[in-house]
C-alpha cells in the first residue's frame, strides 16, 4: 500500500463538523490501496466529545498523537471561563453581550496568534515529523484546515523532504465569513494574506469542498485546485430509521450563528400560524445545537417561542435520528460575501435521510446545484418566495433523489485518484 500522512487538528473523540471529512476518508482509504498515517494533537481543545466516532478508525491506520500548547487556558482566565468549559463555535454567542476583557482577549488572539491559535504547534510538529518520515517514509502529505496553521507544517515538510503536498481547505482562510469581525491591524491582516498566498502557491495540489470556493482559491493564486465535496456515510444511518414526527416539525441540526439568521422565514412561519389553525396546533420549530442569541431574539420577535423546541448538542447518531424524525429540514446559508460556496456538511446527511429540505441561500449558490429541483431553495430577503415555500411545507415527508455521488466511500475513491495524480506529477 502507498502511505499518506494526514495532518489534522480535529480527530475523535473530538466531535463536530471539522472531524468527519478526514475521519471518513481515513476509514475508506485502505479499500483504495492507501494506508493513512494521521498526525493529530494529543490534548486539543475539545469542542464536543463523541466516543462513538472512534469506531470509524480502520485497523490499517496509524495515528500519531503529539502534545500541543494552545492559548485557551490563558484566554479562559482572562474571560472568566471555567477551565473545563468548552468554547463556542467562532462568533456564535448564545447569550448577549461581551465583557471588555473578552473583547481584549479576542483582539490579542486575532493579532498575535497568526494565522490562528495553533501556531505554536508548527515548529515542534515539523521537527517531530521530519524525524518520523526519515524512518517511516510516506508518498504524499495532506494538511487540512482550518486551523490553517496546519498548512504551515505541510509547507515546511515539503521544503525539507521534497514530498508532494496537498492542502485541503475545508474552510476559507481570509475569505472565512467571520474574518471581518477579527478586528485585525493592517500588519496582522497583511501577514494573514501573505501566509495564505504562500500555502496556495507552493502546495502541489489544493483541495476544497465547493465549486465557488475553488474559484476563490484560484483567484488568490492557487494553480491546481480540485473539488471533493463533503458527504454522508450510509453506515452511520440509524437502523431501523426513527419514525417521522406526527407534529409538523421543521428541524435544524447544528449551530446557527448570527449570519445564518433568517428573519423572513420566522415571519413567514408566523403568518401561516396566524391564518391556519391546524398548522398552529401541529407546527414545531426544533433547533438541535447552539443558537446565537440574535437568532433567538428574532424568533421571539416573530412570536414563535411557543412553537420552539431547543435541544443542546447531541452525538452524531442522535443528530441523525433528529434528521430522520423531521417532517422537513431547515438549511439557512450564511449571509456573507462568499456564501455562494458554502456547502455545510450537514446538507449531505440531510439528503441521505430523504426528507424535504428548505434552504435559504443566495441565488445561484452551490447549494442549489446540490439540492436540484427536488428541494425548496429560496433567496435571502425574498419574502414572497419564502412564504410560498412555507405554505408548501409538509405536503410530503419523502424527497428521494439519487445521492450516490455524495457517499463517503465514492468520494474517497475520488481522493485516492487525486493522491495518485499528485504523486505521479
Amino acid at each position: 500500500m502507498k502511505r499518506v500522512l494526514i495532518i489534522a487538528y480535529y480527530w475523535p473523540p473530538n466531535a463536530g463538523v471539522g472531524v468527519y471529512r478526514w475521519l471518513k476518508f481515513t476509514k475508506y482509504l485502505p479499500q483504495f490501496g492507501w494506508r493513512p498515517v494521521v498526525y493529530t494533537p494529543d490534548n486539543p481543545e475539545l469542542m464536543a466529545v463523541d466516543e462513538g466516532l472512534l469506531k470509524d478508525i480502520p485497523p490499517e491506520a496509524e495515528v500519531i498523537k503529539a502534545p500541543i500548547t494552545e492559548p485557551y487556558g490563558w484566554y479562559k482566565k482572562l474571560t472568566g471561563k471555567k477551565k473545563n468549559e468548552r468554547l463556542q463555535t467562532a462568533f456564535l454567542r448564545e447569550e448577549g453581550g461581551s465583557s471588555w476583557m473578552e473583547d481584549m482577549a479576542n483582539w490579542v488572539r486575532s493579532n498575535f496568534f497568526i494565522p490562528d491559535a495553533r501556531i505554536w504547534w508548527v515548529k515542534p510538529s515539523v521537527k517531530r515529523l521530519e524525524a518520523y518520515l526519515k524512518a517511516n517514509p510516506v508518498d504524499v502529505i495532506v494538511t487540512t484546515g482550518s486551523p490553517h496553521s496546519l498548512h504551515l507544517i505541510g509547507r515546511e515538510l515539503k521544503k525539507r523532504t521534497g514530498l508532494p503536498w496537498v492542502a485541503d481547505f475545508r474552510d476559507p482562510w481570509t475569505n472565512i465569513d467571520y474574518y471581518g469581525q477579527l478586528r485585525l491591524t493592517r500588519l496582522a491582516d497583511a501577514e494573514q494574506h501573505r501566509l495564505e498566498r504562500l500555502v496556495l502557491t507552493e502546495a502541489d495540489q489544493v483541495l476544497t469542498v465547493s465549486w465557488a470556493w475553488a474559484e476563490e482559491l484560484r483567484d488568490l493564486g492557487a494553480k491546481h485546485v480540485d473539488v471533493i465535496t463533503n458527504g454522508f456515510d450510509t453506515d452511520d444511518l440509524p437502523v431501523p430509521a426513527a419514525p417521522v414526527d406526527e407534529a409538523w416539525s421543521l428541524v435544524h441540526v447544528g449551530s446557527i450563528s448570527a449570519t445564518r439568521n433568517v428573519p423572513e422565514l420566522w415571519e413567514a412561519l408566523a403568518q401561516r400560524i396566524s391564518r391556519d389553525p391546524e398548522f398552529k396546533q401541529r407546527f414545531r420549530l426544533r433547533l438541535v445545537g447552539g443558537v446565537d442569541h440574535t437568532v433567538l431574539q428574532s424568533i421571539e420577535a416573530a412570536g414563535l417561542n411557543e412553537h420552539l423546541e431547543r435541544i443542546p448538542h447531541v452525538d452524531h447518531t442522535e443528530a441523525l435520528r433528529h434528521m430522520q424524525r423531521a417532517r422537513a429540514l431547515l438549511l439557512p446559508v450564511n449571509d456573507t460575501p462568499n456564501a455562494s460556496g458554502f456547502l455545510p456538511a450537514k446538507v449531505f446527511e440531510y439528503l441521505s435521510v430523504q426528507r424535504p429540505i428548505l434552504a435559504i441561500a443566495p441565488e445561484g449558490a452551490d447549494i442549489v446545484r446540490v439540492l436540484g429541483d427536488v428541494h425548496a431553495t429560496v433567496s435571502r430577503g425574498d419574502q414572497a418566495s419564502t412564504q410560498a415555500a412555507v405554505d408548501a411545507l409538509f405536503t410530503t415527508t419523502d424527497a428521494a433523489m439519487d445521492v450516490g455521488h455524495f457517499d463517503r466511500k465514492y468520494l474517497t475513491g475520488q481522493l485516492a485518484e487525486l493522491l495518485e495524480r499528485t504523486v505521479r506529477h
